[in-house]
C-alpha cells in the first residue's frame, strides 16, 4: 500500500517540511557521489561507538572474522543521533521516507506552527535514534534514515487527524486500486508491522530499525497528545473528498 494523499489541506505553505526534504535531498546527492560509503560511516549513528567513542570498534563477519574497524566520527558522537536522520541506504529508502513526510507531514506543521513543527521533528528523530541506541548498544552498524523522525510525524497525525482518510494505491494481484482508507486504519497497520518486524528479526540481524520506527511514533504521539491537551494547537482544517478508482493494468 503506498499512500498519495490525504484529505485534510493544510492552510498554508508548509515551507518546514518542503525544507526537510530538499535538506535530505541534497545529502542524498552526496550520498550519491561517495562510493566508499564515508559519509555514512562518520554521520551515521554507530551504538557502540556512541556508548564508547573512546574504544577501537572492530566489525565482525561471518565466524567471528574482523572484517573492518569503524572510525571515528566526524562530530560529537551523541550528535550523530540527529546526523544519521538526513542519511539513506538507497532510492527506495530516501524515496518512501519523503513521500509519507510530503503527505503526513504538512498537516502536522500546520496543526504545531512551522518553528515548534521543526524542533517536535529534530527531538523525534533524536528519540528514535535513542530508542534504537538502547535497543542494541553493541551495535557496530551504522544507523541512518528519516524514518524514525517521519515516524514520529506519523503518531502525532494519529492522534490530530482521527477522522482522517487517506488515499492509496493498493496492487492487488493484475488489478491496482485507489482505495480511500481511514488514517487511523493505515497507521495502525503501519505500526502492527514495526512491532511484528523486531519479533521476525529478534537475534537476526536484520538491517531494518524497528525500535527506531517504534520509538519515534510514541515520540511523536506523546508529544502531540500533550499540546492538544494544553490547547496549543493551531485550528484543525476542513476535509475534501477523495476519489476511489480501479482500472486493469494495461496489456491484462
Amino acid at each position: 500500500m503506498i499512500p498519495l494523499r490525504d484529505d485534510v489541506p493544510a492552510s498554508r505553505t508548509p515551507i518546514v517540511t518542503r525544507a526537510l526534504v530538499l535538506a535530505c535531498t541534497a545529502v542524498f546527492v552526496l550520498q550519491l557521489g561517495d562510493a566508499t560509503g564515508d559519509l555514512v560511516e562518520r554521520f551515521g549513528m554507530v551504538p557502540a561507538r556512541v556508548l564508547d567513542p573512546d574504544s577501537t570498534h572492530l566489525v565482525r563477519g561471518s565466524f567471528g572474522r574482523v572484517v573492518g574497524r569503524i572510525d571515528a566520527a566526524a562530530v560529537p558522537d551523541w550528535f550523530t543521533l540527529l546526523t544519521c536522520t538526513f542519511l539513506h541506504g538507497g532510492w527506495m529508502h530516501f524515496l518512501g521516507n519523503m513521500l509519507f513526510l510530503w503527505i503526513f507531514g504538512d498537516n502536522v506543521e500546520d496543526r504545531f506552527g512551522r518553528l515548534p513543527f521543526l524542533l517536535f521533528y529534530v527531538a523525534c528523530g533524536v528519540a528514535a535514534s535513542a530508542a534504537h541506541l538502547l535497543a542494541g548498544p553493541d551495535s557496530t552498524i551504522p544507523t541512518i534514515g528519516a524514518s524514525g523522525a517521519i515516524a514520529g510525524v506519523m503518531g502525532a497525525y494519529l492522534l490530530l487527524y482521527p477522522r482522517a482518510r487517506v488515499q492509496m494505491l493498493v496492487v492487488w494481484g493484475f488489478f491496482v486500486d485507489l482505495v480511500v482508507l481511514p488514517a487511523p486504519f493505515f497507521l495502525g497497520y503501519w505500526f502492527l508491522l514495526q512491532l511484528l518486524g523486531t519479533a521476525v528479526e529478534r537475534g537476526q540481524g536484520g538491517g531494518v530499525a524497528w525500535w527506531a520506527h517504534i520509538g519515534g511514533f510514541v515520540a511523536g504521539a506523546l508529544v502531540a497528545a500533550m499540546l492538544r491537551a494544553v490547547g496549543a494547537l493551531r485550528p484543525d482544517q476542513p476535509r475534501v473528498v477523495l476519489a476511489r478508482h480501479r482500472y486493469r493494468r494495461p496489456g491484462w
